[in-house]
């Protein structure tokens, strides 16, 4: 008799982004003639620098001949792409970190779920709370938690972010084994600054744990006092692996390409206290498991760090927090309390109320989607996110719209 996996069972009914979208599209074959406004899914909506797609057509046709066909690519990724990776976004920020301890991507979304993959059942892992849900929710699957009661998983060790801690979670008051940090964060779209980073690895080197660190939203920070990667903290290297994305930056959402950064000097343990390299295992798991980004999009993704496509960034970039200033100044305008949309495309909400009656008052109201911020735990029970990933247009009719509905 075959069986199934049970820790499957512990998750909720489905995915939050699956459940906004049951809502809407109800919501919409009631309402065929409203235009809605999506505000919610940080789904990128400009199209791929010119660079980037330059790249991609002349990588398409070296595929189109035989003499400059390619077959199979390293899983790791192609060395052009990691050198890049390298010099660019660490050794330009005096990072050490070599091609080789880059391992290229389909998604950080994938590896941030996939990396618990290669650590032991029975540690203790810490998420923030909010959190995105898929730090919670591979651990389910993995067997690590227990039921799902009154809005949380037993044996979680939840780490409360709200307006008193400033949105960044405290430490740890019991011992934890792994750590989930996210800054730029989502769904709160909160900062960490050098110092508060620095205590959660003088932490996890003080208590031999691991911090899994999500660093998707770099690229959207505006304040260079603020820390870029974990890897601008001493002792990093040995207790951190770091999580990037060309998703939001470059709107490689649907053309798929990211990166995780596992330094050789990274260790867990063994059952008898042995250190075991991190980046061996990964390199194990990466290598079984996954045979690597397409050629075409790799090279389409160095272009990134090209002079041209480093201008084209940054015009995108721009444009999204060109939107998220204008809904961080109308919410402000309006009264209510928020953070984020600073350095960072997402704006957090204060909902006045429940989370989720908000949505469906935007939705009804206003034809706006935003996200319920109960979605992400039981501290955004209050909150809603509104994403920055449209046209200006949009974000300027939406915020309209919001505002006649919210008064």
């Amino acid at each position: 008799m075959i069986k199934i996996n049970e820790h499957f069972l512990k998750l909720q009914t489905s995915y939050l982004f699956s459940t906004i979208a049951r809502r809407v599209n109800e919501f919409q074959q009631q309402h065929p003639d409203t235009e809605i406004i999506k505000m919610g899914i940080g789904d990128a909506t400009r199209a791929l620098p010119a660079a980037c797609v330059a790249a991609f057509h002349a990588a398409v046709d070296e595929m189109a001949a035989d003499a400059t066909f390619r077959g199979y690519g390293p899983e790791q990724g192609y060395p052009f792409l990691r050198e890049k990776i390298a010099e660019n976004d660490y050794h330009g920020r005096n990072v050490d970190i070599s091609p080789d301890e880059i391992f290229i991507s389909d998604g950080a979304k994938c590896d941030t779920g996939n990396f618990q993959e290669i650590l032991a059942t029975d540690i203790v892992f810490a998420v923030p709370d909010p959190v995105y849900p898929v730090y919670v929710d591979t651990n389910v699957m993995a067997g690590r938690t227990g039921s799902f009661e009154n809005g949380r998983y037993q044996n979680i060790v939840y780490l409360e972010c709200t307006k008193k801690t400033h949105f960044i979670p405290d430490l740890p008051e019991t011992p934890v084994d792994l750590i989930y940090l996210c800054f730029p964060n989502n769904p709160t779209g909160a900062t960490i600054s050098k110092a508060d980073l620095a205590k959660w690895v003088d932490y996890a080197r003080e208590n031999r744990a691991l911090i899994l660190f999500d660093a998707a939203y770099e690229a959207f920070i505006k304040d260079e006092t603020l820390p870029h990667s974990i890897y601008e903290i001493d002792g990093a290297r040995e207790v951190a692996v770091e999580f990037r994305s060309f998703s939001k930056t470059a709107g490689f959402t649907g053309t798929r390409c990211a990166f995780t950064v596992v330094p050789k000097d990274c260790n867990a343990y063994d059952s008898m206290g042995n250190r075991q390299s991190l980046h061996a295992l990964w390199n194990r798991r990466h290598s079984t498991k996954f045979n690597g980004v397409s050629y075409p999009v790799q090279r389409s993704a160095e272009a990134i760090y090209s002079h041209a496509g480093k201008q084209q960034v940054a015009e995108i970039i721009d444009y999204y927090m060109k939107n998220a200033a204008l809904i961080r100044r109308e919410m402000d305008a309006l009264g209510r309390d928020c953070v984020g949309g600073e350095n960072s495309p997402y704006i957090w909400i204060d909902a006045g109320g429940d989370s989720w009656s908000l949505f469906d008052s935007l939705l009804n109201n206003a034809g706006v989607v935003c996200t319920p911020g109960a979605g992400f735990g039981t501290c955004g029970n209050q909150y809603i996110r509104l994403s920055a990933f449209n046209s200006y247009e949009n974000v300027q009719n939406a915020m309209t719209r919001i505002k006649t509905a919210l008064k």
